[in-house]
């Protein structure tokens, strides 16, 4: 039977590109050929109005999607804004979904799972990441410490979410929406910072001052947020983890684990690898991902620093523009070191990127779900050498289809890079056992199960 099902995340293609966005646009892409299906996502823009809606399409996907500029006077607001209330009730009556099919609630807000109810849809979530748990992104990884937070602490948590840019944004200075105000505005600070450069720093120290002081968060408040994200689950009727280990974490930190099923991703297919390693040549070692702190490219690094001159090649493939300042640094680490930073890549581009490495290293420092990208090198029969930590050793059997090593310790994948080195037959017995990855049609068929049983009990 047809049905109308609403995905909902925290942002989308084409700006926004990680692996949930590209999971839910093949997922939604996929059950457009049964189904009416539309994405209801956010978006950080200080040009467009707080709270405002713009229809758009992605690849003939409807998008909804929400400016949530994080106007925010307390901390309840940054997870249940009153406005962003508002526009998704909206949006929720005018769409008039069968299923609401919740990805990620940051940048919407957590009563859009009631408001769905209230709008008369069932309600199901898959579990990405963490964000239920974590208000500072969902990666449970403490932004000044860089550190995992293995236990949930408030107080360390008040710290890490003052240091995040989420906070940043709470924070800022409102921008007037209307597009030439707004230059305006910057022309005028610009010039103004130019001719008065210690006015204007004092001035603005002063304003940033008192919007910090008027926003101050306490571990109550974060404790508070954690009771109301575990009351999302009443009106979540399934959770979908894609790796064991996620779905442990959520239970227990106290959600329902009668509600929990493990079912992984789906992915449409891709070319194999048609590279084959030659003896004598580098071993090509690849990075796909965000460049970001927590993805351990620096660990990465710090390996080959290790490794025999000349005995591998590293292509770092991902946007220096996410994390700017993580990128530099990585950039100054890798001078003088056979590091290649590639950037980021069209959506296209994806089977080409995997045909130019020889080995996908995932140096995770953080409780990963399901890497995407680890199912995508499996597609391409690319070994995968990565961090022992979350639901990676799900996916990678260590010396059967690739390799494990200890988290964050660089002398433990510089051990694991110097075995593939030396013994180039390894990489091609890794790449023969690279195991059956599901596909997206079988995973919008299990949906489809788990819509229908939903619909059909009601």
């Amino acid at each position: 039977m047809r049905r109308r099902i609403l995905h909902c995340l925290h942002d989308f293609l084409p700006d926004h590109r990680a692996g949930v966005e590209i999971y839910v646009h093949h997922l939604a892409t996929t059950q457009q050929q049964t189904h009416d299906v539309a994405v209801l996502c956010a978006t950080y823009d200080p040009r467009r109005r707080h709270g405002s809606v713009t229809r758009r399409q992605c690849d003939r996907l409807p998008v909804i999607e929400i400016v949530n500029n994080w106007r925010a006077d307390t901390f309840v607001e940054t997870y249940a804004p009153k406005i962003i209330n508002e526009s998704i009730r909206t949006e929720l009556v005018g769409f008039a979904a069968d299923i609401v099919h919740v990805h990620n609630l940051l940048n919407l807000s957590f009563a859009l799972p009631a408001l769905a109810v209230a709008s008369g849809a069932r309600v199901v979530a898959t579990l990405h990441d963490y964000t239920l748990l974590c208000p500072s992104g969902g990666q449970r990884v403490h932004v000044d410490e860089k550190r995992v937070c293995h236990e949930i602490d408030p107080k360390r948590c008040v710290r890490c979410f003052l240091a995040s840019p989420h906070y940043q944004k709470m924070v800022a200075p409102p921008l007037p929406p209307d597009s030439r105000l707004t230059r305006w505005t910057v022309d005028a600070a610009r010039s103004a910072r130019k001719l008065f450069p210690k006015a204007f720093e004092s001035l603005l120290n002063v304003y940033s001052n008192l919007r910090t002081q008027s926003r101050q968060v306490t571990a109550r408040d974060v404790s508070a947020r954690l009771l109301v994200a575990r009351r999302v689950a009443d009106d979540i009727e399934v959770f979908v983890s894609p790796s064991r280990a996620l779905a442990d974490e959520y239970v227990r930190h106290g959600f329902p684990e009668g509600k929990m099923k493990i079912s992984d991703y789906g992915f449409v297919p891709m070319a194999k690898r048609t590279r084959r390693v030659t003896l004598g040549a580098p071993l090509r070692l690849g990075f796909v991902g965000t460049l970001a702190w927590h993805k351990g490219v620096h660990v990465l690094i710090r390996a080959v620093e290790q490794l025999p001159p000349q005995s591998v090649e590293v292509l770092v493939f991902g946007s220096p523009r996410t994390v700017p300042t993580y990128s530099a640094q990585l950039k100054k680490m890798g001078q003088g070191l056979p590091v290649d930073f590639r950037g980021s890549f069209a959506p296209n581009d994806v089977a080409n990127v995997f045909a130019q490495i020889d080995i996908l290293v995932v140096p995770s420092l953080w409780l990963e779900n399901s890497p995407l990208v680890i199912h995508e090198a499996q597609l391409s029969h690319v070994p995968v050498v990565g961090s022992k930590i979350g639901g990676i050793g799900e996916l990678v059997r260590d010396d059967v289809d690739g390799l494990l090593f200890v988290p964050g310790s660089a002398d433990s994948l510089a051990g694991q890079l110097r075995r593939l080195i030396e013994d180039r037959s390894l990489v091609e017995r890794l790449a023969r056992n690279a195991p059956v990855v599901k596909t997206m049609d079988c995973d919008a068929a299990e949906w489809d199960a788990i819509y229908e049983g939903l619909l059909c009990a009601s």
